[in-house]
């Protein structure tokens, strides 16, 4: 309550300010934190093996654009697979922490893109997929250890 005579606060309000400040007690935050690259690279892979997704491509991007870490690409069976695969990883990073997830073409299925910021997340029907060959433009020799890939290189033929 302030002080009509001084225009301060109460004693007790500034004893609370001063006991924050000065022992350094921390103060809660209810803000998550926001998880790194690979952290949201594997939450990707997780929610992608859990809906089953065909051909998970991981792409290292460091060193090769500032756009983000990584990019995703999967294969689902069909249109309503591929929504599906979207709309739960999409449910799945908001929950992690990163509230500006943008999806676009969830609606049709054929090829929906999820900006999630550190990992671009790309999901496609195999035969879109095929059309417009992503890994071979952004050079799949930098597949991330452990993905699975079913791509060639021009250069260094099939990569396990």
């Amino acid at each position: 309550m302030p002080d009509a005579e001084h225009g301060r606060v109460s004693n007790r309000a500034e004893t609370h300010l001063y006991n924050l400040v000065e022992r350094n007690v921390p103060i809660p935050s209810k803000r998550k934190l926001r998880p790194s690259g690979d952290a949201l690279r594997t939450l990707v892979e997780t929610s992608l093996d859990d809906d089953k997704a065909l051909d998970v491509v991981v792409i290292d991007l460091a060193g090769k654009t500032q756009i983000a870490d990584y990019m995703v690409i999967a294969s689902g069976q069909s249109s309503r697979q591929v929504g599906a695969m979207a709309e739960h990883l999409s449910q799945k990073i908001k929950e992690a922490g990163i509230k500006d997830v943008a999806v676009e073409g969830a609606g049709q299925g054929d090829w929906v893109l999820i900006d999630a910021g550190d990992v671009l997340i790309h999901l496609f029907r195999p035969e879109v997929r095929d059309f417009y060959g992503l890994e071979k433009l952004w050079s799949v020799p930098d597949v991330v250890a452990g993905s699975a890939v079913s791509a060639q290189h021009p250069m260094s033929g099939t990569i396990a």
